[in-house]
This record gives C-alpha cells, structure tokens and sequence, in this order.
C-alpha cells in the first residue's frame, strides 16, 4: 500500500513538472484507462464523423467543393488511425476498440448523430463542430499523454483548415441569394447548440474532470472551452450577417465574455445514450462498411503472414533468389 502510494506520488510529481508520460512509464491503472477511453471515443468521433460529410460528396455544387471535401473526409479517417495507433501503445487493440464501436459499446462525440440536410450544413459542420473540436484538441497537444499529445499537432493543423473551409462555405452562401443566406442561418440553427454541447456536461456534472485536470490529460474544464468558442464564434456570425440562435446571448461588460442561454442537457444526455436523431443509422453504416471490407482484411493479413513465411525461410545455397 505505501509503496503504491509512493509510485503514485512520484507519478503526480512527474507530470506537476510538465513531463510527459510515455508508454513504457509506469502509471497508475485509472490513468491508463482514462486515456484509453479517451484516445478511443476520440478515434471514433473521427471516423463517425466522416458519415455525415460522405453524405454530400456526390452532391457537392461544384468540383472545388467536391475535391476539398474529399480531401477533409479522408484527413478525418487518417486522424482516426492516429488516435488508435496512440490508443494501441497503451496495450488495446484496435479490433478489440473497433468492435466496442460497432456494438454501441464505446461512445463517440453526440454532434454526428445529427443530419446534414443541405449543402449549408458542410459549412456549419466546418465552421461550428471543426472549430469547437479545435478549441478541445489544441488544448490536447499539451496533454500528459506524449503519443496522444504528438498525434494531436497533425491533427489540429488540419482541423484548422476544415474550419477555415467551412466558414468560406457560410460566408459565400451569406453573402448570396436570399434562399442561400436563409439556408446558411437554417443550418447555424440546428447546429449552434449541438455544438456547445461538444464539450461535454457542465464542470458541475462532470465526474471526470477534476482528476483529468489534476493529472493533465485536459488542461482546461469544459465550461472553460465552451466560453472560449462562444466568445471566438458569435463575432464571426456577426461578421457575415447571421444570427446565434439564442435570445439570451448578450455581451457582459463585467466578465469579459458572452452570457448565453440554458444548454438542453435533457437533449445531450438522449443523444449519449442512442436516442438522438441519426445513432442507429451511424452504427449501422459503420457496422456494413466494416462487414464488406472483411474482404480487405483478410487479403492484407494473408500477404502479411507470406511475406512473414518468406522471410524466415531458409536460402538455397544453389539459388538464392529463390527465397
């Protein structure tokens, strides 16, 4: 028990001091399985998210738009293979994190069991939910996990361009016909608020956080974060003339910041549990996607194990190009 208390301790100081803690390092089991749930729901927030933007690929207005989505959509599948690449030094397997997934075991973040109904959702998904994860995950390239933390700076440097591409999305679509602008606020309407519920309960209502913060696996709360895109966003709503669907947001000359309204916890709390609009469909896509590309693994583990054979068989004296 002292002993434990002392590895623990000396744990604590480690991090304290701004070090990083690295897969071989000893660390206690709670630290482990919170970074594995993190890093996984992470992973699979990434590939979920790919769902709802395919949606549109064959129906982008034009063949830039088709061939930066593209390009997002395959940036987000690659951040997921980062994040389990992380997850797998930590001593889980990718198969054993996919198939936690696919059987509704594992969550992933509420904001893409929401539908894109229209062109302007691309831009408010780019804009609104990119821009919120940004706010998450540049917090999370100074996280105490090293694999997570560098797997983090790719990643947030790619965000930063989707976000920076949905936002041209909304400000063209703003500044056009009075249908297109009408379909631009329609979309900051269904997203605005989940969104803001990305970040996760209310410091109040969240059991994890004090120890993440403690541990700095998270190095501000999610009322910290959630502030912090409220005050960047609202400003860029203002600039190309939309407006946050919120009667109580206000400006506070007192704090600093922006007063917004009651967050439909109700709502979010649904969403989690597999009640929200589009949870059954995302399984189930990712549930097909994974049987018909079987295929795929099998014929990639087959070259893998000849290959293998291959390299371990003996060389003929008599013709050694043969092995």
């Amino acid at each position: 028990m002292g002993e434990e208390f002392s590895l623990e301790h000396r744990f604590q100081a480690y991090i304290d001091a701004e070090n990083k803690i690295e897969p071989k390092d000893w660390m206690p089991e709670n630290y482990r399985k919170t970074i594995v749930r993190q890093m996984s729901q992470h992973a699979h927030s990434e590939v979920v998210g790919m769902l709802p933007e395919a949606n549109w690929i064959t129906r982008a207005p034009s063949l830039r738009s088709k061939l930066i989505l593209l390009a997002k959509v395959q940036d987000e599948g690659g951040h997921g293979l980062y994040l389990y690449s992380a997850a797998e030094t930590l001593g889980v397997s990718r198969e054993q994190m996919i198939d936690d997934l696919l059987q509704g075991k594992a969550k992933y973040s509420s904001i893409f069991n929401y539908p894109t109904l229209n062109w302007a959702d691309m831009g408010a998904i780019g804009w609104l939910v990119d821009g919120a994860a940004i706010a998450n995950q540049v917090m999370l390239c100074r996280t105490s996990y090293g694999p997570y933390a560098r797997a983090m700076v790719r990643i947030c440097k790619e965000e930063s361009f989707h976000q920076r591409q949905g936002y041209e999305i909304m400000m063209h679509m703003a500044a056009g016909t009075p249908e297109q602008k009408a379909m631009a606020q329609d979309a900051l309407n269904r997203w605005w608020w989940p969104a803001l519920m990305m970040f996760g309960p209310a410091d109040a209502a969240s059991p994890n956080t004090a120890q993440s913060m403690a541990w700095k696996i998270k190095r501000k709360t999610n009322d910290e974060l959630r502030q912090e895109f409220v005050d960047k966003t609202v400003p860029q709503a203002t600039f190309i003339g939309l407006t946050v669907p919120d009667s109580h947001l206000k400006w506070n000359e007192v704090t600093g910041h922006y007063d917004f309204g009651p967050i439909d916890w109700e709502e979010f709390t649904q969403v989690v549990k597999g009640n929200g609009p589009c949870n059954k469909e995302r399984l189930a896509a990712r549930n097909k996607a994974h049987q018909e590309g079987q295929w795929v693994r099998d014929a990639a583990t087959a070259f893998a194990k000849k290959q293998q054979a291959r390299a371990a068989a003996p060389v003929s004296a008599t013709n050694p190009s043969a092995a």
